[in-house]
């Protein structure tokens, strides 16, 4: 087993947030847009102390599109600059609605962590299936690896609030996703915010889900795992910008050089300043 102290700097600065630093997701600067108005974002990765702009490269971006409210699918990677002075990117909306950006890397990045940070991390975000594999195989004291890739989506509001589009409320063909049960836009509001996980397609039960706000984020306000359908409910915030996240694990054979396939996803989404009015802006 490799000495914490022989680890190197870069290596360092992931363990010391080993669960923090993995939450990435899309942050429009405006959740709320006028129609044909060019927008910008950022990518953002950790919370509290970690949180910064993430360090990607444009080459692991695989997908950065738009789901428009009539089911359009909208190519936005040519608006992606990353690492620019001000935004990882621009877009722009063409009407009224609410549309889903939708983002996804390759899983080719890998985070290698001393056995203690590894368990740390798997327990603290709720992954039971691979604690119990390491502790099934005697691994509990061994260095923890995984091959991990992103996936983020963000809710943009263009124009007035109206019709709830049935867009949103469906999956999208993430490998890991949190699908909202309803809009947090809809008029008129509701209190509670259903979301459903989809891992592969199917509803994915036990999964941790965090519900954060992003003014505030060093810790989650609520948390819960979702059940047998794959289902959980979280009180719906009315002010701010705020971000769910989830992640899942799977093994991987001896043959691979990792041990786990991880998956991270995010949705996020946010409310103007003033309380919206159904028609207006």
């Amino acid at each position: 087993m490799k000495s914490f102290s022989a680890l190197p700097l870069a290596v360092l600065a992931g363990t010391a947030s080993s669960v923090a630093a993995h939450d990435f997701w899309v942050q429009p600067n405006d959740y709320w847009l006028r129609s044909q108005v060019a927008a910008s974002m950022t990518l953002q990765v950790g919370h509290g102390l970690y949180r910064q702009r993430t360090p990607i490269a444009l080459r692991r971006i695989t997908r950065f599109q738009a789901v428009a409210p009539d089911g359009a699918r909208i190519d936005l990677r040519a608006g992606l600059h990353l690492g620019d002075a001000a935004s990882d990117g621009e877009f722009r909306l063409p009407g009224s609605g609410t549309y889903m950006l939708v983002l996804e890397t390759d899983d080719q990045a890998q985070s290698h962590l001393p056995a203690i940070r590894f368990n740390d991390y798997l327990n603290v975000e709720g992954l039971t299936p691979a604690l119990r594999q390491r502790q099934a195989n005697g691994r509990m004291a061994a260095d923890g690896s995984e091959n991990y890739g992103r996936r983020a989506k963000a809710l943009v509001q263009v124009g007035p609030v109206g019709t709830e589009p049935a867009t949103i409320v469906k999956p999208v063909g993430l490998t890991l996703e949190i699908v909202p049960e309803r809009s947090p836009y809809a008029m008129p509001r509701a209190t509670t915010l259903p979301v459903r996980v989809f891992y592969q397609g199917r509803p994915l039960a036990g999964a941790l889900v965090k519900l954060t706000d992003l003014a505030r984020d060093a810790e989650p306000v609520e948390t819960h795992r979702t059940d047998v359908t794959g289902r959980a409910r979280f009180a719906l915030p009315r002010h701010g910008n705020w971000l769910l996240n989830t992640i899942w694990i799977r093994s991987l054979p001896p043959s691979r050089e990792t041990d786990f396939e991880t998956v991270f996803s995010s949705l996020s989404f946010g409310f103007p300043t003033a309380e919206p009015v159904s028609g207006s802006r």
